[in-house]
């Protein structure tokens, strides 16, 4: 069964201007896959869309890996990663990491160790303590993404979580997310602009033309499941590059393609 499942799907702003149309789209459970395309071509609109923070004006989207509960539009079991870390300045990474349980009404002494147990998967167990001010961008980023993965959600969104860090930081961070993607079996759908971060993570590209945003290329990544940084120093590597470069580039969407 697809953990998303989107048919003839369309967002239209309220200023008229259509931002998506016609996309068509599966995505299974526990896969990881990444979303290509020019600015302003819907990519973060159709995170939000899967999301329930934004309203499907055309089309069906189902979102079958998550649930909603009774009262509330949004589905519940999925995690957002943002561009911006957005975390909250007077709370230590323990206490922002462990927000989303509370605010589910999930006890302290329970919600503390399963904040705890993120934030060693995201390697910052010695910052337990310590407010965002005094993290870097890429710890930052870390403690954002072990907040989303407090609540075990079966999906997770992120939307080009890395795009302002170093290309070293980065690719440090690339590995560790799909380390984590690998043991936790989770559906993971990540917007980036970086044609060699999507072929290093993801099984599958989704590359969309310019707006109004179409699927122009669903491609698997064919490389080893088990992948290390070296890779990227591949033949095979570059190929898969080379691929969703084309496709970019034919289609009138290539923006910031190389990097």
């Amino acid at each position: 069964m697809p953990c998303v499942r989107a048919r003839g799907l369309g967002h239209i702003f309220a200023d008229g201007t259509v931002a998506l149309e016609s996309i068509d789209l599966d995505v299974e459970q526990g896969s990881f896959v990444a979303l290509l395309g020019p600015s302003g071509c819907g990519k973060s609109t159709l995170l939000r869309l899967i999301s329930g923070l934004e309203t499907v004006t055309r089309g069906t989207l189902a979102v079958e890996c998550a649930h909603r509960e009774p009262g509330k539009s949004a589905p519940s079991g999925i995690g957002f990663v943002f561009q911006d870390a957005h975390l909250l300045p007077w709370r230590t990474v323990l206490d922002n990491v462990a927000l989303p349980l509370q605010l589910r009404g999930v006890a302290r002494k329970e919600a503390e160790p399963r904040a705890r147990e993120c934030i060693a998967d995201v390697e910052l167990g010695d910052s337990i303590g310590r407010f965002p001010d005094e993290l870097s961008g890429g710890m930052r980023m870390r403690v954002s993404i072990a907040r989303a993965l407090v609540t075990d959600p079966p999906l997770l969104l992120l939307d080009e979580p890395f795009a302002a860090l170093d290309e070293l930081t980065r690719q440090r961070l690339d590995e560790r997310l799909r380390h984590l993607w690998k043991r936790r079996k989770t559906t993971v759908l990540f917007v980036t602009h970086s044609l060699s971060e999507a072929v290093f993570l993801a099984q599958r590209a989704i590359v969309m033309s310019r707006r109004p945003g179409r699927v122009v290329l669903d491609r698997p990544i064919d490389l080893p499941f088990d992948r290390s940084g070296a890779i990227r120093t591949d033949v095979a590597f570059a190929r898969q590059t080379e691929v969703l470069y084309e496709a970019l580039e034919r289609h009138g969407s290539l923006e910031n393609a190389p990097s």
